[in-house]
């Protein structure tokens, strides 16, 4: 029988599974198809940082930022377990030179020629007092100033930092993110399908009949949908002009992030904002407790279809780049891991990736038979404004729709205090004593209050089943196929969690044979065709 759905989502990245949780929620019908796995694309490559995106005051993108900022604290509430405050160490020195093309500084050369690329401490000051201003704090601390001779956070750095400036943003487990949403969509009634690519589609009479092919089977199916919506990322161009046959002309500017990751760094808990003279920034941030991440690139990128990697290039530019601030530079051999991602930006025209927009753009066609919504870049921190503001869209196809709901509303397993994880590690190793802390504390940081959901009533770590490492365990594996659309290793280890980092391959491996026996034994009646979990 075809499946009919109000709305059919294409892509199931965060922007794609925020929209279908938002519209489900409204108590449309939703489908939401993924030719890959859940948040495999962008949206499991990004910086992970909930942020107002402080060099776009740079841009004069001050709407943006200030929804962004505004953003962090919502957010923040709601999903307690996998996002959480984060201090930025900004280092400055008088002798630090700038870009001379954004608007800041062609502004700044107008009014002060004699600066030639540099940026007074007053500006930064003034920047950072508008970062502190526009969102409207309420949990986040503001800016301080600190003196890097003295402090632990001037240790890593060179000797002639002697200042710096230190404020909040917010850290976010970007994957866990994007599969919340999915879950908390299929609970509001939502289906989401994954590896399910759209391979053709038509309109009559207001209503889209779609083709999915299974990417794993090839096996094809039809759905009908009265609205289909294109939020397919770094694909969203690819959709348009193939199965949509749109006759948009919409711009999409394709920009490749990449990321390393290095033995841990530095002995505190705090990110540093690093400013080079190429207009870029980078960010060097605690990660997975023994390990630093640094990123990111803005790299022009062709081709959708073309695998995003780190290049050598990147690697070296990543490592130069930092190693203008540390003391004990890093080389390429203490890089352990590398990761890219394609953003999918508006295309506004302007010279550089860098300097492209990262403002969000939905439009509504109306040029076939029936609606389709195209969505066009955004940044994660605003995927939740980017969710209403398609919903606000659809009220011309769906009239008398309910109207946001979202803000405040918990993501699965966020329903306990903002400052609350720390009791419920301790909850959680009273009621599991097995547990280890570390343990205790990567499964409250991954489910929150449904750690204990998972682990249903286990006595002893035997109760979990195979240890397949990393205290990677057979409950937490099933857990993670039936509830979190896992099919394969690379799912659970590199996007679900980052325990590839801890797991050799052989490990690794183990697994993925382990996850294909589990499937082949417990396929239902559907699952040749793309099972729906």
């Amino acid at each position: 029988m075809t499946q009919t759905f109000d709305v059919l989502v294409i892509g199931g990245g965060i922007n794609g599974c925020g929209i279908a949780r938002d519209a489900a929620g409204r108590g449309l019908k939703v489908g939401l198809a993924e030719m890959n796995d859940i948040g495999s694309g962008t949206s499991s490559a990004s910086t992970k940082l909930f942020h107002g995106g402080l060099r776009y005051l740079e841009y004069f993108e001050f709407r943006l930022v200030r929804e962004a900022l505004i953003e962090r604290e919502i957010l923040l509430r709601t999903m307690p377990h996998i996002s959480w405050p984060l201090r930025f160490v900004l280092p400055y020195h008088e002798s630090m030179r700038f870009d001379l093309t954004t608007p800041t500084s062609k502004l700044l050369s107008f009014a002060m020629p004699w600066m030639k690329g540099r940026r007074p401490a007053w500006l930064i000051r003034l920047g950072l007092f508008l970062y502190d201003s526009l969102g409207g704090r309420k949990i986040l601390p503001g800016t301080t100033r600190l003196d890097l001779r003295d402090a632990p956070e001037g240790k890593p750095l060179k000797s002639k930092f002697s200042k710096a400036y230190e404020y909040s943003d917010c850290w976010v487990e970007d994957s866990r993110l994007v599969v919340l949403n999915a879950r908390d969509a299929d609970a509001r009634g939502a289906t989401i399908m994954v590896r399910e690519k759209v391979v053709r589609a038509s309109a009559d009479d207001g209503v889209w009949s779609v083709t999915l092919q299974n990417t794993e089977t090839g096996t094809e199916r039809e759905v009908r949908a009265k609205l289909v919506v294109n939020a397919a990322g770094p694909w969203v161009g690819d959709v348009l002009n193939g199965p949509l046959k749109s006759e948009d002309q919409t711009g999409v500017r394709l920009v490749r992030g990449s990321h390393i990751v290095t033995r841990r760094l530095f002995d505190h808990d705090k990110c540093y904002f690093f400013q080079g003279t190429d207009g870029r920034i980078i960010f060097a941030i605690p990660y997975e407790t023994d390990f630093t991440l640094i990123g990111t690139t803005d790299a022009e990128h062709k081709d959708a279809s073309v695998s995003p990697k780190c290049t050598p290039q990147e690697q070296q530019y990543l490592i130069n780049f930092i190693n203008q601030y540390l003391d004990a530079p890093i080389a390429q051999k203490d890089v352990v891991w590398t990761y890219s991602g394609v953003r999918s930006l508006y295309d506004d025209g302007a010279a550089t990736a860098s300097a492209a927009t990262r403002d969000y753009v939905i439009k509504l066609d109306n040029t076939h038979a029936a609606p389709a919504l195209h969505v066009f870049g955004g940044k994660i921190t605003t995927y939740r404004c980017l969710a209403e503001s398609a919903l606000e869209e659809m009220q011309q196809v769906f009239p008398g729709l309910s109207g946001p709901w979202t803000a405040g509303v918990a993501l699965p397993g966020g329903d306990f205090p903002v400052d609350g994880v720390d009791d419920l590690i301790r909850r959680l190793l009273e009621q599991f004593s097995f547990l280890s802390p570390r343990w205790a504390k990567r499964l409250v940081r991954a489910y929150g209050t449904d750690a204990v959901v998972m682990l249903n009533g286990a006595r002893d770590a035997q109760d979990l089943g195979i240890d397949f490492g990393a205290t990677l365990t057979q409950q937490e594996v099933v857990w993670l196929m039936d509830h979190e659309y896992a099919r394969d290793a690379g799912d659970i280890v590199w996007r679900r969690s980052k325990l590839g980092l801890r797991m050799s391959a052989a490990q690794i491996a183990e697994l993925d044979i382990w996850m294909k026996a589990h499937r082949a034994a417990t396929a239902g009646p559907d699952d040749s065709a793309g099972s729906l979990f």
